[in-house]
């Protein structure tokens, strides 16, 4: 995975050098780029290697730089990273396309894997994934409620809507999710919204 090329998209310079720092230790080519704007400007023809990109920022969001990657044929992983209040619109940068979402803070490694699994599955559109009957089997193992919350969830509602929503205690919503996470074999709330979006691309 050497040399593979990160695009860090991101209007905090403190982020981008120590984004690109970190990067560049773990033996990626690193391209900085200080907004969508800048980045675009060039018109691109192609994009080797993956974007990391903020949800938030000036001008052309993280949502809408999604979407202008796609209305132009851009077809590099995207990787989000959001604040802990922004599950929301980390949920609809999924469903624009991205690749992944992380919530700030993070450690180090995560990024990493991150990015070195978005480049791994480049070329694996997500209606074609092989392990959409598996997941499908998964979510026939959720209660009635768990899949309630689980729609709550992809919906990037928060725990408090989901469990005013439901009738229920938030902490009743954390049992019901953490027991969702254990039946779905899902490692963090972006890898259970991306199960979600395989076995069902509409929802």
């Amino acid at each position: 995975m050497a040399n593979d090329v990160v695009h860090v998209v991101d209007d905090d310079v403190d982020v981008r050098k120590s984004l690109g720092f970190l990067l560049a230790t773990a033996d990626f080519a690193v391209r900085l780029h200080e907004s969508a704007t800048a980045f675009l400007a060039p018109e691109p023809k192609e994009i080797d290697g993956c974007i990391v990109t903020d949800v938030r920022m000036p001008g052309i969001d993280g949502i809408e730089f999604l979407r202008q990657l796609r209305a132009r044929g851009l077809k590099a992983p995207v990787i989000v990273m959001t604040g802990h209040a922004d599950v929301a619109l980390a949920v609809q940068a999924m469903k624009e396309g991205a690749a992944d979402f992380i919530e700030k803070p993070f450690d180090d490694q995560v990024l990493i894997d991150a990015i070195r699994s978005a480049l791994n599955h480049r070329s694996q559109p997500v209606a074609a994934h092989p392990q959409s009957a598996e997941i499908r089997k998964h979510l026939a193992t959720l209660s009635e409620r768990e899949r309630q919350v689980l729609d709550g969830l992809v919906s990037g509602l928060p725990n408090k809507t989901i469990a005013y929503d439901l009738g229920i205690s938030p902490r009743t919503v954390e049992i019901h999710r953490a027991n969702v996470m254990s039946k779905m074999g899902a490692s963090s709330l972006s890898h259970l919204v991306r199960m979600a979006l395989i076995a069902d691309p509409k929802s």
